[in-house]
């Protein structure tokens, strides 16, 4: 059987690493991550949506490494702060933010804005770059819930402790990761490109 290429995942969040890699490695797509390559690229996100970001990402690191690369960008778009902070989830709260200053800022934010204006959404877009950096597949995925006063579960990471999802009545953080994977807006826009992926990647010779 032909070994298919291997397949860059455009990042170095150890959380979102393990999560692509349970959704990809079964279906025999050999993963890395960019901590994985030294002459990986800080590709600034420039885009304003996710989308655009998510092909800059791609595009430029597959150039970069000469390697399929499968950018990812995503965040947290909370009504209450009009969309916010959308794009910038990951800086929310400034170029060295943490993911403990980020809650603690959206905290603030939302301090005295009742539960059922909360309301809130987690959105992912992936784009698949081939290694002379053309996207060649994208896909989305979003997960609805609302934002709670309180941090509950030490699973996931970023705001997953504080977004509630309503059908279970538990947040992300709380979530086992083979429920959250199934039901979370980067395993929804990850398996809506899997065949593409999986057709692109084993039509080629491994690298």
């Amino acid at each position: 059987m032909p070994v298919s290429p291997i397949l860059v995942l455009g990042t170095t969040n150890s959380g979102k690493r393990q999560e692509l890699t349970a959704l990809l490695e079964p279906f025999g797509i050999a993963c890395q991550s960019l901590a994985d390559f030294p002459a990986a690229l800080a590709v600034a996100e420039t885009g304003t949506t996710f989308a655009e970001n998510a092909a800059l990402k791609a595009s430029q690191q597959a150039l970069a490494l000469g390697h399929w690369v499968l950018g990812e960008d995503s965040g947290l778009a909370v009504d209450a702060l009009g969309g916010g902070p959308g794009v910038y989830s990951a800086r929310f709260s400034g170029p060295e933010a943490t993911d403990e200053a980020n809650n603690t800022l959206l905290l603030e934010k939302l301090a005295g804005v009742p539960a059922d204006q909360r309301t809130a959404h987690y959105a992912c877009h992936a784009a698949l770059a081939d290694p002379e950096g053309t996207i060649r597949a994208t896909a989305s995925g979003r997960c609805c819930g609302r934002i709670a006063d309180t941090a509950a579960g030490c699973g996931g990471f970023g705001y997953d402790p504080y977004f509630i999802v309503p059908e279970y009545h538990r947040t992300f953080g709380e979530l086992a990761p083979a429920v959250k994977s199934l039901i979370s807006h980067r395993g929804r826009a990850i398996r809506a490109m899997l065949p593409q992926i999986v057709r692109l990647l084993r039509d080629q010779p491994a690298s």
